[in-house]
């Protein structure tokens, strides 16, 4: 049918033609959803933080140059010395013996086992400073020990309190207790192991000790190595106990300046807060790249380092202002 005269319209006269979906979406912004609760809680938080920060900063009975004056005294330092030394050692004998707890643990041997449990249960039970006073006073109850045949004659004998100096009940100590925590961390990434490792292992004939120290531990210690770094924590700030033995720590020198000085009670303690915080600080520093290097083959990206989530903050936020810019 054909079109009516005067009815059709030139292409030249016809109205521009209305924006596409696509150009009417580019051109709305979208606007975030606002959440008023965060931004309300943030204020909170920020102010709380700020008049906490105040209070520090002004309140004289902080005395911070006091605190200054105590921070690198050559007697904090020697006591910060103890503190580290103590700590090695029992982390280094601590572990070495939550080894054989866990390896007793899942013996075959029926009497392994109930030894290894039995130690753990006692002296995850028993409180530190009892187990320090217990060894502090050992030489009460014996003192002389001695080397020989069960039962009969001794062949060398020692005198119990030349050999148990402060330091030496102070890491024992220590070291005994955190045997028992490290055995259940050791156990836990033995467990921790694919039952198909183990039985691929033996369809190979290998032996059981090849199989535990080239297969079995290696992966275990994906586990045991993060969480036993993090129990290192505790143990740093455990070694405020070894006082108590008469060894001057860190905490121990802070005390005896403290009776010295009471004035500046307050400082020292500060100070004692100062260095335990960086202690911990620099422990959980290692504890974060202990985790991302054992992270590798488990996850399909690394954590990200502090440094890498500062720059990718710093760039998300060059972008937004890019952004808010344009607008």
């Amino acid at each position: 049918m054909s079109e009516p005269p005067g009815a059709a319209v030139s292409v030249a006269e016809a109205p521009p033609p209305a924006d596409t979906p696509s150009k009417t979406l580019a051109a709305q912004r979208v606007l975030p959803l606002r959440r008023p609760g965060r931004w309300i809680a943030t204020a909170v938080v920020l102010v709380l933080a700020a008049q906490f920060v105040h209070g520090l900063v002004s309140n004289p009975f902080y005395q911070w140059d006091r605190f200054g004056y105590w921070f690198l005294r050559p007697t904090i330092l020697d006591g910060l010395l103890v503190t580290l030394e103590v700590t090695v050692y029992s982390a280094v004998l601590g572990l070495l013996g939550g080894i054989l707890l866990a390896l007793a643990r899942l013996s075959a041997s029926p009497v392994l086992r109930a030894v290894s449990w039995v130690y753990i249960w006692a002296l995850r039970s028993i409180p530190l400073i009892v187990v320090l006073l217990f060894l502090y006073n050992f030489s009460a109850l014996y003192k002389t020990l001695s080397l020989g045949v069960p039962f009969g004659p001794a062949f060398f004998t020692f005198d119990e309190s030349r050999l148990a100096t402060d330091m030496v009940v102070a890491v024992i100590g220590l070291s005994l207790n955190e045997a028992a925590y490290a055995a259940e961390v050791v156990r836990g990434g033995i467990l921790s192991v694919d039952q198909g490792q183990h039985e691929a292992a033996s369809a190979l004939g290998l032996p059981k000790r090849y199989q535990f120290r080239r297969i079995v531990f290696p992966q275990a210690l994906r586990s045991i190595t993060p969480n036993y770094v993090n129990q290192l924590i505790g143990l740093v700030k455990s070694t405020s106990l070894v006082f108590y033995v008469s060894l001057l720590d860190l905490f121990g020198t802070a005390q005896t300046m403290g009776a010295t000085y009471p004035g500046d009670i307050v400082p020292l303690l500060l100070v004692v807060t100062a260095w335990y915080l960086l202690l911990t600080s620099v422990v959980s520093v290692i504890q974060f790249y202990v985790e991302r290097y054992h992270a590798r083959g488990a996850t399909r990206t690394l954590p990200p380092t502090p440094l890498q989530k500062l720059r990718a903050g710093l760039t998300e936020l060059r972008a937004r202002i890019r952004r808010e810019a344009a607008v």
